[in-house]
């Protein structure tokens, strides 16, 4: 991509009405633009970095064995009825009325139009195990939205809903998901924490949060150090090894860790002190197990091989991909700007043309970017004609792992700089040597 033909609005300014740095960095880089309270659009370089993340989110729910559908954004009130959540939820959900006057309602979560897909299908235990996501726009009314599309009105979300037979199958469905959360946040250079959680209005009796440390963070959270240095489930994890998923859940599990609302202060306090950990953190994720909370009322059965109707087990499990994004930020960014993990960076390399218009800066950029781009990396080439420390100060900002110099001086020896955007270190290399090394990945 040219940068003289991407839109990319750049603010130079810092603006008044961010709080905390992932949004000041946000609206800085041209990645969103709020339209009401707490309603963002994801602009050009935002939306690249979303769809990252959803790629990955979904390659790691593919993988662990669940299954992408698409729900609808507006459901009927009459399921929410049913369950006996919809006087339940409170203010946070929208509810409107078509111009029938039938009760509509903007969803929040999608437990009760999930649980009615099953019922209107699946009638065996054959058909069970089964796990069904989406990634769709949700919608609660925050009495306060703030911090930009980290606590916004409108967000997207990644939800996933098991169904089992019983109980045990239940357990492993929710231990499927936690060794794929873990993986997923670690595919994004984060490293997260699960606590034990309160269930809220979801309900249910077995809950994690995943989190993030962040000296931003909301809340106050409390661990033991051990969780910095625990390896993650490997690419060969099998999800269909309940024993195996079972041991990930058990270590992950053995050490203290809570949220504010879960904290049990003498337990934290048995710790030694040197290996204690409180700080700041960043909800990242959310996985409920809720037995027959919703499938009791609302009458979602199996046959199972005893030939009897069996009410199935639940489980849901959330994924915000906007309040990713800016924890990603959170974790990842210095005085210049953002530093994006390469998995989720916008553009991997930025080609920065340090004289445009110059005909030998000219063609060496022309070379590089399109042997980058021929070899499959999302680069981006600054071709504006503009000077060299904006162009420098904009590379810092957006974040692009590897910045690529093309100067006049070092164009005429055959060579460039190249920058690594989070060490700050730099090289000069040949034209060749530099294209070698970032097309070959080393």
């Amino acid at each position: 991509m040219r940068l003289s033909r991407f839109f990319l609005p750049i603010l130079k300014e810092n603006p008044k009405e961010a709080e905390i740095v992932s949004h000041r960095l946000m609206l800085r880089a041209g990645m969103v633009k709020q339209q009401s309270q707490g309603i963002y659009t994801w602009l050009p370089l935002g939306k690249r970095v979303l769809d990252k993340v959803n790629a990955i989110i979904r390659e790691e729910q593919n993988r662990a064995g669940a299954i992408e559908l698409l729900m609808p954004t507006l459901q009927s009130a009459e399921l929410w009825q049913e369950s006996g959540r919809y006087d339940a939820y409170g203010k946070e959900m929208l509810r409107i009325k078509d111009r029938q006057e039938r009760p509509m309602l903007y969803g929040p979560t999608n437990e009760e139009m999930i649980t009615d897909v099953f019922r209107s299908y699946v009638k065996s235990y054959k058909d069970l195990p089964l796990n069904l996501y989406h990634i769709q726009l949700k919608f609660r009314d925050e009495i306060r939205p703030r911090f930009g599309t980290m606590r916004s009105r409108e967000f997207l979300m990644k939800d996933a809903y098991s169904f089992d037979l019983n109980r045990e199958g239940a357990v492993h469905a929710y231990n499927r998901m936690f060794a794929a959360y873990l993986r997923t946040f670690t595919r994004m250079g984060l490293r997260a924490i699960p606590m034990r959680a309160d269930t809220g209005p979801i309900g249910g009796d077995l809950s994690h949060e995943f989190i993030i440390l962040a000296d931003t963070g909301e809340s106050e959270v409390f661990c033991h150090k051990d969780f910095l240095n625990f390896d993650i489930p490997g690419l060969d994890t099998n999800f269909d090894d309940a024993a195996g998923l079972k041991g990930i859940f058990d270590k992950w599990t053995s050490r203290y860790a809570a949220t504010s609302e879960m904290h049990d202060a003498p337990a934290f306090e048995a710790i030694p002190e040197s290996e204690r950990l409180s700080a700041r953190g960043i909800e990242v994720g959310h996985i409920f197990y809720f037995g027959t909370k919703y499938s009791e009322a609302m009458g979602a059965k199996v046959q199972g091989p005893d030939g009897k109707e069996h009410t199935v087990h639940m489980g849901s499990y959330g994924i915000g991909p906007t309040r990713l994004v800016p924890a990603i930020i959170e974790a990842s960014h210095d005085e210049n700007g953002i530093i994006w993990p390469k998995a989720v960076a916008p553009f991997e390399a930025i080609v920065i043309n340090m004289k445009s218009g110059d005909a030998a800066c000219d063609a060496a950029c022309e070379t590089i970017y399109a042997a980058l781009s021929n070899a499959g990396i999302d680069v981006l080439y600054d071709d504006k004609d503009e000077r060299a420390g904006a162009k420098f100060a904009t590379a810092d900002l957006i974040g692009a792992p590897v910045q690529i110099i093309a100067g006049p001086r070092g164009v005429a020896a055959g060579e460039v700089e190249i920058k690594d955007r989070k060490t700050g270190e730099r090289e000069t290399l040949t034209i060749e040597a530099a294209i070698n090394r970032l097309t070959s990945g080393n």
